[in-house]
């Protein structure tokens, strides 16, 4: 797996931005990346020391939408909370 494809994109929102004032950052990664891969990609990337990584599994939501109202079901996808080195 490409480094790049590893993560997908910072989440933010008001939770993530406290864990940020405490040295943990949140990204939504790639379902089959596991947590030695997004540690190697993390650190690579920007150029930190990661202390420990957490990962979870969160779960897809059903939504209805259009005018018969059908419900979709959005895929589950993958977090990872990063903490990282103080300094």
């Amino acid at each position: 797996m490409d480094a790049n494809d590893v993560i997908i994109r910072p989440i933010i929102s008001e939770k993530s931005m406290q864990y940020a004032n405490l040295g943990k950052f949140t990204f939504h990664v790639a379902k089959k990346a596991h947590k030695g891969m997004i540690k190697k990609v993390i650190e690579d990337k920007f150029k930190v020391n990661v202390v420990g990584i957490s990962t979870n599994i969160v779960k897809g939501k059903k939504t209805r939408s259009g005018t018969r109202r059908i419900e979709i079901l959005k895929m589950a996808w993958k977090k990872a909370v990063v903490k990282l080195k103080v300094g």
